[in-house]
């Protein structure tokens, strides 16, 4: 069987102007999962990765450690999927409901328990389908975008090749979905665990596909340096 790796952004700019760039944590986060794929004696056949600056600096960071990597292929079916315009679009309709949500939304850096309980409340409307807007993805479009990637690689892939997907917590998410047939809801309540630069990996034969492990950073926790293990 072969073995895709799903391997979660380092830690991006969070509070910042411009999220889209690794943290001086995630690229740290990124070169210790390097050395440590390198260490496993892991040879990666095909290296992919969504466009967003942070899914590339992290394989490229990472990849640079390995003594063994190949050119990294970019697909955008492998991008996370537009938080800002779920947030944009379904807030107006949540805010009779939670009249701080704007406020509290931007200023999630300085108080991020309840970012995350609103975000979760907006995405939990966004992935039921009665919440949709023109203009914006459904979650239902966006998981058949993650699927229409899955089924390229499998379509290139050789029986026992390894692949290395760089991507977001919402592919990730999304492919738990498609793999599993594990709810929606549930599906984003393990989302909201992924660490970055943890491992998930899928073995496939053929265009079958099972899940082998998930959410993996023993690599981080060896080093039992907790200021590394963070999950936005």
């Amino acid at each position: 069987m072969g073995s895709i790796y799903l391997i979660r952004h380092g830690q991006a700019s969070f509070g910042a102007d411009d999220y889209d760039v690794l943290s001086p944590v995630g690229v740290r986060q990124a070169e210790v999962l390097g050395k440590h794929l390198e260490q496993l004696g892991i040879s990666l056949d095909r290296c992919v990765s969504g466009s967003l600056r942070r899914q590339q600096h992290t394989a490229n960071a990472a990849l640079e450690h390995m003594s063994r990597a190949p050119a990294l292929d970019i697909d955008e079916a492998f991008n996370e999927f537009d938080a800002d315009a779920v947030i944009r679009t379904l807030l107006p309709d949540l805010l009779p409901e939670e009249p701080e949500a704007l406020h509290i939304l931007r200023n999630g850096a300085h108080n991020r328990a309840e970012f995350q309980r609103l975000f979760a409340k907006l995405i939990g409307r966004w992935i039921s389908g009665e919440h949709d807007k023109p203009g914006l993805q459904s979650w239902q479009a966006y998981v058949e975008q993650v699927e229409g990637g899955l089924r390229r690689i499998l379509d290139q892939a050789t029986s026992k090749q390894n692949v290395a997907v760089f991507t977001s917590g919402g592919t990730i998410t999304a492919l738990l979905r498609l793999i599993t047939g594990v709810p929606a809801a549930k599906a984003f309540e393990l989302n909201w665990q992924i660490v970055n630069t943890s491992l998930s990996q899928l073995k496939f034969r053929g265009s079958e596909v099972s899940l082998a492990s998930f959410n993996s950073h023993v690599h981080l926790q060896l080093l039992k340096a907790p200021e590394l293990i963070t999950y936005r």
